[in-house]
Formats: C-alpha cells, structure tokens, sequence
C-alpha cells in the first residue's frame, strides 16, 4: 500500500511540473540580443520590464546607442528588472517597427528609444500599443511629423547649441583659432550642436581678439570612411586646422585618424569621448567633448515609471537644457570636468562662470537653424561632403 501511495504521489508532482513549465518559445529577432537576460519582472518582484532597441547603430559605437543601453541596464540590475535589447535587420522604420513588435511579444512593457529615426516608428507603434510605455530620446516635432503624442509617449530633445556654445567657446579660449565642423548628417540636433559651436567660437574671439576661422561640413553619413578621412586631411595638413569638433556618432573617427597623423585634436560629442578618441587614436587628442545627458535621462524616466508618475510625462515633447547655476554636472548639456584640457587661459572656474551666465540669461545662444548666425569671425560653409 505504500509503494502505491508513493507512486500515486509521484506521479502528482510530474504532473504538476509540467504544467508550471509552460511551453512558450523565447524569440530573438537578432544575433545581436544578449543571451545573458535578467530574472523576469515577475521573478523579482517589478512589475514593469525594459527593453531597448538601436536606431541604426550599435551598442558598440560610444554614443548614443551605447550610452542608452549602459544606463537602461544599470538601471534595471540595480532595481532588480527585466532588461534587454534588439538591434534592427537594418535602417528602416519597417526593421524598428519589427523589433518594437517582438519586444512586445516578449513582454517588455517599457520600450527606449534612442534617436530622430524613431520619430516614424513611434508614429506606427503607440496608438497599436496603447499598453506600452515609450520614451524616446531626441525625438521632436520634426521627426513626428503632424502626428500628436499619446499619453503612452514621452519625448527628449536638448539644447545641443547650449554644449555646442560651451565646446566653441572652450577651444578658443584655450587657444585654438582655426576650427572645423564635422557634422553627421544636418539633422536638428546636429545642426543646433554646429551653430552653437560657431556661437561660442565668435563670443570668446570677440573677448580674446583672436582671428578664428572655422570650417564647416556634413558627413551626410553618421560613420567615418575613407572618403571623409581624406577630406580631414586637407582640413589638418593643407589648411592648417586645429581641432575638429566631430559631431555624428561613429564620424568621429575620420577625424581622429586625419588628426593623428599632424598632432592635430578633436573635439567629441553626445557622450565624453576622450577616453575612445585618446585611447584609440592618441594620448591627449581630446579638447573636450559637448554633452547631452541621456543616462541621466533614461535614469529619471525609469524611476519615475517605477514609482507610477510616467501620467506626468505621457504626451510631451521636453526640451532638457540647464537645470543648475552653481553646478554644471547637474545640466543636461555640459562639457566635462574630467576630461576637458583645461588651462590657465580657461579654468574650471571660468567654466562655471560661464555656465551661471547662460543659465541667468546673461549669455543667450540662438536655437535657430533655419541659417548659420551671424558672427565676426570666418565661418567657410562646404555642405555634405558626401
């Protein structure tokens, strides 16, 4: 009789196991989604997951794509919730538009954006996934079209001409009066990074009384090749450029490797990029770099997801700028104390002045992009490289 009892229970428990198994398959769209995944919201007790996903890049590539993985999955192993990624076929809206489907799919309930190229994608996905929370990074008017946000949408964009003003202003005061402009493609944020740049070269060559000249191009292409390393050696070795601000993602490296070969500097963008830029083409190639503050970003709006406020930024479009007088690693658009190369010509000290300026008022930038601003100094415009 107990052998049999102890059968009968046996037999229960197999059973029981199989049914709590579940026999749903894991997806992955690419090659690329991480195998290592936390444990599952409801294992850790969130009750929401994450999941990221790459505009046209890579969370590889120093800057944005990688910049807004490292901060979403800090986030979620700090907290305790379920992260991952995905990485598009290719550069499209329909490749987006797929991964936001399989992320769905999969679970994930809050999905991060980062880029302009996500502004048609949202435009697809929102309304179908009223469900689903979408932050994106960097995604405006302009890139939505005439489309209105639901409340399941919240939207970053930043002052990138203040950082750019700041990364201008930075290298002539240091020193430096012939510049160049390398940009990706002439996309807003872009654009605005530029003409703040030429803003802040123009203000302290007016204070300094230096002759600045600065070059002035698009990439037409956010990733350095070839063509545009070549196109950078004339900058360095024929015209006799100092310091390039290279501003579009992987682009940077053009710049770097025609800057190498004269004992030439860059200036790096989105992200502090001297450790990248010094560490693969040169010991003290970076000036500085001007920062806009996606970690910090993705670190807010989560938490303000997890502590159920996400209402009080469903719909909007927010433009990030100066937050703080007094301390500017508390802003959204800085160059970094770090890195920076600062000299008796512009200290820290002058830095902070300069910040508390601008944040009082007493300095304004112009966000225009419609033209390239009026200044004193030479600004020789090339358009697209490419």
């Amino acid at each position: 009789m107990k052998k049999f009892l102890a059968m009968i229970l046996a037999l229960v428990m197999s059973l029981s196991l199989v049914a709590c198994g579940g026999s749903k398959e894991e997806t992955k769209p690419t090659e690329e989604k991480p195998t290592e995944t936390e444990q599952p919201a409801e294992e850790t007790g969130a009750d929401f997951s994450v999941a990221m996903i790459t505009d046209y890049g890579d969370i590889t590539d120093q800057s944005f794509n990688q910049t807004t993985y490292e901060a979403c999955k800090a986030y979620c192993d700090a907290n305790g919730v379920d992260f991952s990624y995905y990485k598009p076929a290719g550069d499209s809206t329909a490749e987006r538009v797929a991964m936001v489907e399989a992320a769905v799919d999969e679970g994930y309930t809050v999905i991060v954006m980062p880029g302009y190229a996500f502004g048609e994608t949202i435009t697809q996905v929102a309304d179908e996934y009223p469900d689903i929370t979408f932050i994106a990074l960097d995604v405006g008017e302009g890139d939505l079209g005439n489309y209105t946000l639901p409340g399941n949408v919240y939207c970053a964009v930043y002052q990138e001409e203040l950082c750019g003003y700041m990364a201008g202003y930075a290298a002539v005061k240091l020193g430096y009066t012939h510049l160049g402009f390398l940009g990706g493609m002439a996309v807003p944020a872009v654009v605005r990074y530029g003409y703040g740049f030429v803003q802040g070269a123009d203000a302290a060559a007016a204070e300094t009384g230096a002759a600045v000249t600065v070059e002035y191009a698009y990439g037409n292409q956010f990733y350095g090749d070839a063509d545009i390393t070549a196109y950078m050696d004339n900058w360095y070795q024929t015209l006799g450029v100092e310091v390039v601000f290279a501003c579009g993602g992987g682009i940077y490296s053009s710049a770097a490797e025609a800057a190498a070969k004269v004992d030439g500097k860059v200036i790096g963008v989105d992200v502090d990029q001297a450790g990248i830029i010094d560490g693969g083409y040169g010991e003290g190639m970076t000036v500085t770099s001007a920062m806009k503050g996606l970690a910090p970003t993705v670190e807010h709006m989560l938490t303000e997801v997890a502590a159920g406020n996400f209402s009080n930024y469903g719909g909007k479009i927010e433009t990030l700028g100066l937050v703080s007088g007094d301390d500017p690693e508390a802003n959204y658009v800085q160059i970094p104390m770090e890195s920076t190369q600062w000299s008796d010509s512009f200290t820290q000290d002058d830095y902070k002045a300069l910040v508390k300026d601008m944040f009082d008022g007493k300095i304004t930038v112009s966000n225009d992009i419609s033209a390239m601003p009026s200044t004193s100094i030479t600004v020789n415009e090339y358009g697209n490289i490419k």
